[in-house]
């Protein structure tokens, strides 16, 4: 097919002119329009490779602004290689389509490419196929040999430190499902791509700049994607140690203000997709040095411990009953 409407012609519409970029983007020896890309590796670093997919109904409702899907869906795998410590080398998109919509294409491809350029990580393919509507993106990023943060390194006694604020992306999704609901009534207003109570949920951020400070500094770290609680369980059962986490510590968004304390609790401890860093800390170094040289805000949140269990303490160090549950794609049914 080789009309207006043909896979090639929307990709040299929608993606033609980043094409052209990353053929001279350093480390890009061959980009599209080939049967794939060469990408060169610069030397003594390792190859780190990460995909995610969104899926409508699932990861975003279907009438999301569709710059921020772009956005979203590039800065979910960009938080995955500042959680290791990596340098964006590329960026491969699938994009599956029901029908082809121009202006939610061009709404995507803004949103997508804008975050790409200020990342600097160049498409350097992808591919397009009809069907439901799901967005799957690989990013290939490059870390110095021996360097890259994992989650088995954390050990008893590190301090255990977060980036940034959490609970905004969940607020936001609270927020979108009562504008949703309001529908059934009939009277649903649209999106709002510039809504602040959901700027965390359409436009998250990835701390590249700060998964590169973490090198030779953390002993280990992951993203918070899923909720803190479940991806602090995550590296504690990698690192094969236990957590103290002290509630009062967490730095919450200033939206969960505006609800009661046991959801803004559950906000900022369950929920997820805010793509903060949280990270093990050992005593040595130092915590303000780091803030300094990252500009993004740091908190140290509790610690390390010795056994297994991940245990979260109130101002009086009574132990909350907090479940440790996150978002789950195939148990969960409201993750956008």
């Amino acid at each position: 097919m080789t009309g207006p409407d043909s896979e090639f012609e929307l990709i040299r519409r929608y993606f033609g002119a980043p094409a052209a970029a990353a053929a001279s983007a350093e480390g890009v020896r061959l980009g599209i329009g080939d049967d794939a890309a060469l990408l060169g590796i610069p030397g003594g670093h390792e190859l780190v490779v990460t995909v995610d997919t969104l899926v409508e109904g699932t990861h975003f409702f279907p009438d999301h602004p569709p710059a921020s899907v772009g956005h979203k869906a590039l800065a979910s795998n960009l938080s995955d290689l500042a959680a290791m410590g990596a340098d964006p080398l590329g960026a491969v998109l699938s994009l599956t389509l029901p029908r082809v919509d121009h202006g939610w294409l061009a709404g995507f491809s803004e949103g997508f490419l804008a975050l790409a350029g200020e990342a600097g990580i160049p498409l350097v393919g992808g591919d397009t196929n009809r069907g439901p509507l799901a967005i799957s993106v690989t990013v290939l990023g490059a870390v110095p040999a021996g360097q890259a943060l994992r989650r088995d390194g954390a050990r008893p006694g590190d301090r255990l430190v977060v980036s940034g604020a959490l609970g905004g992306a969940a607020f936001g999704l609270t927020h979108e499902t009562a504008r949703r609901a309001r529908g059934v009534a009939g009277d649903m207003p649209p999106a709002d791509a510039g809504d602040p109570a959901c700027e965390r949920l359409f436009w998250p951020r990835a701390r590249l700049a700060l998964g590169r400070g973490l090198r030779n500094r953390a002993r280990a770290a992951i993203d918070i994607s899923d909720g803190l609680l479940a991806d602090l369980g995550h590296l504690c059962a990698a690192s094969g140690c236990g957590a103290r986490i002290d509630w009062p510590a967490i730095p919450r968004d200033p939206l969960l203000a505006e609800v009661p304390d046991a959801q803004a609790r559950d906000h900022a401890l369950g929920g997820g997709e805010d793509y903060e860093l949280l990270f093990a800390l050992p005593a040595g170094e130092s915590l303000d040095l780091l803030a300094f040289s990252v500009d993004v805000p740091l908190t140290v949140i509790g610690e390390c411990t010795t056994g297994d269990e991940v245990v979260v303490e109130d101002t009086d160090g009574q132990r909350l009953d907090v479940a440790r549950a996150g978002h789950d794609h195939f148990a969960d049914t409201e993750k956008h």
